[in-house]
């Protein structure tokens, strides 16, 4: 058995064809190769397409360019990636079949945009078209995370007190307190009540607590439970619409990038359909058979619910213009506007009503503890 260190089983067989053996068999092991090809992390995929951009507008040619970006890299793992690819554009391949030969690290749309690139010629087109997308991605995903973080905050400093109160401070009232619980409101006995059960059984509650946690997580890490909860979230009115909006916004963006490359509509709508929700996507598998069979992108999108009446209004006029890719842009764009609206909306509403929510329940459960001081402050006037 021959062992050898390759990115996948190609260049493993080639690699021992060139040694004089004859391959029977691969079985791929645990060397550095392998956990380059599962991981795309690693690769830093949108600064390599700046930096190749940057050199080809500096008028080096697409191999030049690469050994450049090589030659520099310091990370081993990004640095073998790059040497393969070289490799492999010296044996004769084009770049497009060289970077689809590390699925992990370059995606679909990354491959699809430079094989239609190559058929024009503007490779420095396309990866400035796939910088811009992937960076308007990521500007509108990081407004929504910027969003999120107070009220995340919010809600974890909130929970965290209210677990030492119900968990530490509750328990200790309740034995101080065991003898006058018959004097007290209702709700301050069943507060005192969950004090002393805590107290004598504390180890079989936090284990419960801890089985229940772990249940959730597994049954959140199920893809039917997972996309049965998802469902459910699209179903209320308000935050299912605000969920497809953002869909259909990453859906005309890449949509917009594939056709202004060159890809034909019915070749791109089925290469997009991963990056809809599963309801979403079997609509759009009817609206891509729709254009197929003649109908228009407008109408075929109306009629499966892949658009708004704004955006159909914005089609129509790109049908009409013949500047589809342009107008999926503008489209997208405007999602992204209205998308950024409701997010600040939401959180000047959310913020303030979550803060007296979290403030309300402390509150409460502080003056169900004071009761019995209270209580024993009156008799003793």
């Amino acid at each position: 058995m021959l062992s050898v260190e390759a990115l996948n089983e190609s260049a493993a067989i080639n690699f021992a064809k060139t040694q004089g053996y004859s391959v029977l068999s691969v079985k791929a092991g645990g060397s550095v190769f392998s956990r380059i090809a599962k991981s795309k992390s690693k690769f830093p995929l949108i600064l390599f397409s700046q930096e190749l951009l940057s050199l080809l507008d500096a008028g080096l040619s697409l191999i030049e360019a690469l050994e450049a970006l090589a030659e520099k890299e310091r990370h081993s793992d990004t640095k073998k990636v790059l040497d393969a690819i070289v490799s492999r554009l010296y044996e004769g391949q084009a770049f497009s079949a060289s970077l689809h030969d590390f699925p992990a690290i370059f995606p679909p749309l990354f491959v699809a945009t430079v094989r239609a690139s190559e058929k024009t010629g503007g490779m420095s087109e396309a990866l400035g078209r796939f910088v811009a997308y992937q960076t308007q991605l990521d500007f509108v995903r990081k407004k929504i995370v910027s969003a999120s973080i107070y009220p995340v905050l919010l809600l974890g400093v909130g929970g965290l007190v209210i677990l030492f109160l119900m968990g530490y401070v509750v328990p200790r009232f309740a034995v101080v307190y065991e003898g006058s619980r018959g004097t007290l409101p209702w709700l301050s006995q069943l507060l005192l009540e969950w004090g002393v059960l805590l107290q004598a059984h504390g180890e079989m509650v936090l284990a419960g607590v801890v089985a229940a946690i772990a249940g959730g997580a597994y049954g959140f890490s199920r893809p039917g439970l997972r996309a049965s909860f998802m469902l459910n979230l699209w179903r209320i009115p308000a935050l299912g619409e605000r969920m497809r909006v953002y869909q259909l916004a990453r859906f005309y963006r890449t949509l917009a990038m594939l056709l202004k490359g060159g890809i034909p509509v019915v070749g791109a709508l089925d290469m997009v359909s991963g990056l809809l929700q599963p309801a979403l996507r079997s609509r759009l598998k009817v609206a891509s058979t729709d254009i197929r069979e003649g109908q228009s992108i407008s109408r075929a999108m109306e009629s499966n619910g892949l658009t708004t009446p704004v955006a159909l209004r914005m089609l129509r006029v790109g049908e009409r213009t013949g500047n589809m890719g342009e107008m999926m842009e503008r489209i997208a764009a405007f999602y992204d506007e209205e998308m950024a609206r409701w997010v600040e909306w939401f959180t000047k509403m959310f913020e303030p009503i979550l803060m007296a929510f979290i403030g309300g329940v402390i509150g409460v459960i502080v003056i169900l503890m004071y009761m019995p001081v209270f209580d024993l402050a009156g008799s003793i006037q």
